[in-house]
C-alpha cells in the first residue's frame, strides 16, 4: 500500500504543477489530494506541502475548517464560466453543452457554501 499512496501523491503533485501553468486545470484540489495521500504513505512530502508558504495555509484551512478563501472561489467561478462560454462558442456535442454547465453550476454552488477562513487561520 505504501507505493500506492506515493504514486497517487506524485501523480496529483504533477497535475497540480501543470495546473500552475495551464489555465483551466485546478492546482489546489490536486494539492489537497497529494497532501492527503502523502499523509498515508509519504509523510515527508506532506510536511513539505504543509510548510509551503503559499499552499500550506490553503491545505491547513481545508483540513481544519473545510474553508476556501473568497479569492479562490471567485477565481474558480470565473474559470468555470469561461469553460461554459468556450463550450458554447466552439464546436462541441450538444449533450456536453447542456451537461457541463449544469455540472459546473452544482460545483460552484457547493464551493460558495464552503466557509471562508477567518483572518487568524491562514
Amino acid at each position: 500500500m505504501f507505493w500506492f499512496w506515493r504514486t497517487l501523491a506524485s501523480l496529483c503533485l504533477g497535475l497540480a504543477s501543470l495546473g500552475v501553468v495551464l489555465p483551466g486545470l485546478p492546482t489546489t484540489p490536486f494539492l489537497l489530494v497529494a497532501a492527503w495521500a502523502g499523509a498515508r504513505g509519504w509523510p515527508e512530502l506532506e510536511a513539505r506541502l504543509l510548510a509551503h508558504p503559499h499552499y500550506g495555509p490553503l491545505i491547513r484551512n481545508w483540513r481544519e475548517h473545510r474553508a476556501v478563501p473568497r479569492r479562490a472561489k471567485w477565481l474558480a467561478s470565473a474559470l468555470m464560466l469561461s469553460s461554459v462560454l468556450m463550450i458554447w462558442l466552439l464546436p462541441a456535442p450538444q449533450l456536453l453543452r447542456w451537461l457541463l454547465p449544469a455540472f459546473l453550476l452544482c460545483v460552484a454552488l457547493w464551493l460558495w457554501t464552503r466557509p471562508e477562513p477567518s483572518s487568524h487561520t491562514g
